[in-house]
């Protein structure tokens, strides 16, 4: 699932990392400090079809990027102290926030205890539907119909889809053509294909936010951790833009109210499902702000700088993911260095 915004992000850490001037660049391209985005922390898998890999790391390497960053200078901070030194519009070290979305079990079990040893806080961007098994991870079921299958034939967003799937290499090539196509449509589109091809492979789609995901128990467990901050991230993980005002307005509110019900506590940070331009935009910004969130990230690249004070319902973010886990690969991203390339040196981007 490598969107054109990864491979630029990929060609500009090549550029830096072969010449190292990102390390000459950065007093001027890495801002306050940055917001990291994490998914799911498992041990290694080795398996050649792997769609998702790119939204997992291993422990290993949530140890070693813990330790090097104090080592680069950085604080870990929670995302509160963070908006703390923003609204200030300064910062005595450049700063790390820690953000883990969607509420995986393998947080709890995998990540926690690094975190715990690098007493290094972190806040939980949890879907409220994937704690109560009622919303569907579709980006899991496409990979687990395709395992299975030899081939696709469907009609998916308005015409035909065709793909050899009986080698691995078939199977990469067919779920990036059908996982794109699926992208630039609606959401009830996507989720019926990734249903009739569960259904077609015999997987049962509706189990995996139950084995993969916190329950309430787990997330009330979670809550109750000194280092963690429980955020909102929807009730069905839908792309808010793609949805209509009052269903997108559903959205934000009864995460937020399903959480504080279960917590007991104020929710008071929103993270936007997908969160790439096409998934949250000026409506969604706007929305989070009027509904007292104190801030919203975005998946938008970029590092945090004070003139984000006036965006911070619109906050980009770091992806550490499992195509770039080496600290040489974080040493360019930390600098900010390819996001001011990509943006022609513009510090904060319009929605």
């Amino acid at each position: 699932m490598v969107g054109w915004r990864d491979r630029a992000i990929d060609a500009g850490m090549g550029l830096f990392a072969a010449s190292g001037v990102h390390r000459l660049a950065a007093p001027y391209t890495r801002g306050l400090g940055a917001i990291l985005m994490f998914h799911r922390v498992r041990p290694r898998r080795d398996e050649t079809f792997a769609p998702n890999a790119g939204l997992e790391i291993t422990p290993q390497f949530l140890d070693a990027l813990l330790g090097d960053l104090p080592r680069r200078g950085f604080d870990i901070i929670s995302l509160d102290e963070a908006l703390a030194r923003l609204r200030a519009g300064a910062s005595p070290r450049p700063f790390a926030v820690l953000t883990f979305d969607d509420g995986y079990r393998d947080l709890a079990e995998y990540a926690l205890p690094v975190l715990e040893r690098h007493g290094a806080p972190f806040t939980a961007y949890v879907t409220s539907g994937f704690a109560d098994g009622s919303a569907r991870l579709w980006w899991v079921e496409l990979e687990a119909a395709i395992r299975r299958l030899d081939r696709i034939d469907i009609v998916a967003a308005g015409s035909r889809f065709t793909g050899p799937c009986a080698t691995e290499a078939q199977k990469a090539e067919t779920h990036a053509a059908l996982y794109w196509r699926l992208r630039a449509g609606g959401e009830a589109e996507l989720l019926r294909v990734a249903l009739h091809l569960c259904a077609e492979a015999g997987v049962d789609g509706q189990r995996f936010s139950g084995e993969l995901c916190l329950g309430w128990d787990g997330v009330e467990a979670l809550a109750r951790h000194p280092l963690a901050t429980i955020g909102a991230h929807s009730v069905t993980h839908a792309r808010l833009a793609q949805l209509d005002l009052d269903a997108a307005l559903r959205e934000m509110t009864e995460s937020r109210a399903a959480l504080e019900q279960r917590l007991g506590a104020p929710v008071r940070h929103f993270c936007y499902p997908v969160g790439d331009p096409t998934s949250a935009g000026q409506r969604e910004f706007d929305l989070a702000a009027e509904l007292g969130f104190a801030s919203a990230v975005t998946t938008r690249p970029g590092m945090i700088f004070p003139d984000h004070r006036s965006r911070l319902t619109a906050l980009p973010r770091l992806s550490v993911n499992g195509r770039h886990q080496s600290l040489a690969a974080l040493d360019v991203l930390l600098s900010g260095a390819p996001f001011a390339l990509m943006s022609a040196m513009k510090k904060v981007l319009a929605a």
